[in-house]
């Protein structure tokens, strides 16, 4: 028999954190897209529904081959599927980058450019989804059912940080050229892969009386609703990110000039507004959630209807200080909502299923990325400021739903 209160495969703190950083590194490379792609792309001749279908297709292929990674990393070990992955990353974003640099040379065009940078994409889709199952199962060995929540938590945080520090880093590296923040994204993923393969312990057997957590099914009572939203609320934040760069090139107009190029500019811009996302998050998430642990109840309603009051503002104030001021706002009322939604799906089962919860909580992120974007590409198609408008719409529905019948349950299970 197994002592349930020993773990499984334990890691040391520094195993712990790199795999964290792991996870920074996949949340930065995947959103990175958001920033360069879109206008580049743009400017490459192709719509946005195309572009939003290129993001979109990948992200499906993605979500999709999760639990199939999961089940390879079973096979062949944690640590070789997350430095497979983290490779792969770094290897097919580097691909696509040839590619759009191919397309703005004008070497492929019309639907050639479409169709090639969609081969491209869709192996970042097959190729490198099995970081996060690898990494839950290897968090999942290395945790006790008591310790188990806090730390597949963790790794649920590192990609919302890694989502918005990578978009916010392309401030720093835009002005050495439109596409260098994706060069930056691969750097990181192959550096952190190297990194991994000398930190990590060698892969091992897992004992053959060990048995896993079962998973939870999708459609279990208790965190479908949860599930469900936090699936909406990230296809409200992905219509947005899909948008934001064509919404502050579109209102800015901004110029080639001596010093940097129109492309380089927006990227530029739009890195600074989710610079302010980003800084919103981390005071919020450490200067009052993380010290002061509220009832994740009371602050859900008001994180969600912080996101909504500051994509309105976005599109009210014209300056460009006040688009990021309202972003920064965003950021902060974010801190207060997606913890506590996810902590409230993990408190709807009892503390030996608040693993297997967690992880089924993190496949929202990426489900709500197969829609938000293309949704919100067809909304631009229509009106610049309409993604602005609809997401409040949707996240703003949430926020009452929330105060209305979330804040109303109970903490724990009855």
């Amino acid at each position: 028999m197994t002592d349930p209160d020993t773990p499984l495969l334990p890691l040391s703190g520094l195993q712990k954190a790199m795999i964290g950083i792991a996870m920074v590194a996949m949340g930065a490379g995947m959103s990175i897209n958001f920033v360069v792609v879109a206008p580049l792309a743009r400017k490459a001749g192709l719509t946005e529904i195309e572009v939003a279908g290129i993001l979109t297709l990948s992200a499906a292929v993605y979500a999709l081959l999760i639990p199939a990674w999961g089940r390879l990393a079973d096979k062949f070990g944690r640590k070789r599927v997350m430095i497979f992955s983290l490779t792969a990353m770094g290897l097919t974003n580097m691909a696509f980058v040839f590619a759009l640099n191919a397309a703005l040379a004008g070497l492929v065009t019309g639907l050639t450019a479409f169709f090639t940078l969609v081969f491209v994409r869709i192996w970042f889709g097959l190729l490198s989804p099995g970081l996060q199952p690898a990494a839950m199962a290897a968090m999942t060995d290395a945790t006790t059912p008591m310790t188990r929540a806090g730390g597949l938590g963790m790794l649920g945080a590192c990609v919302s940080i890694g989502s918005i520090l990578g978009p916010a880093g392309a401030t720093v590296l835009a002005p050495f050229g439109a596409l260098m923040p994706i060069w930056g994204t691969i750097v990181l993923n192959l550096t952190v892969a190297v990194i991994l393969a000398l930190v990590l312990p060698a892969t091992r057997k897992r004992p053959k009386t060990a048995t896993r957590p079962t998973p939870l099914a999708v459609r279990d009572p208790r965190v479908f609703p949860h599930l469900v939203f936090l699936f909406s609320y990230f296809i409200g934040i992905g219509i947005v990110q899909q948008t934001l760069s064509w919404f502050i090139e579109d209102r800015y107009q901004f110029a080639d000039t001596a010093g940097r190029s129109a492309g380089e500019a927006v990227v530029l811009h739009t890195g600074i507004a989710f610079a302010c996302f980003a800084a919103g998050m981390i005071v919020v998430q450490f200067g009052y959630v993380q010290p002061r642990r509220p009832d994740p109840r009371k602050i859900l309603p008001l994180g969600l209807a912080i996101v909504a009051i500051g994509y309105v503002a976005a599109d009210l104030f014209f300056p460009f200080w006040a688009v990021a001021l309202s972003f920064l706002t965003v950021g902060g009322g974010a801190a207060l909502a997606v913890p506590a939604a996810n902590a409230l799906g993990s408190l709807s089962v009892t503390r030996e299923e608040q693993g297997a919860a967690a992880a089924l909580l993190a496949a929202a992120p990426p489900s709500g990325f197969i829609f938000g974007p293309l949704i919100g590409a067809t909304l631009y198609s229509f009106m610049p400021q309409l993604p602005l408008y609809v997401s409040a719409g949707l996240i703003g529905s949430l926020a009452i739903y929330a105060l209305l019948v979330t804040s109303k349950r109970p903490l724990t299970p009855s």
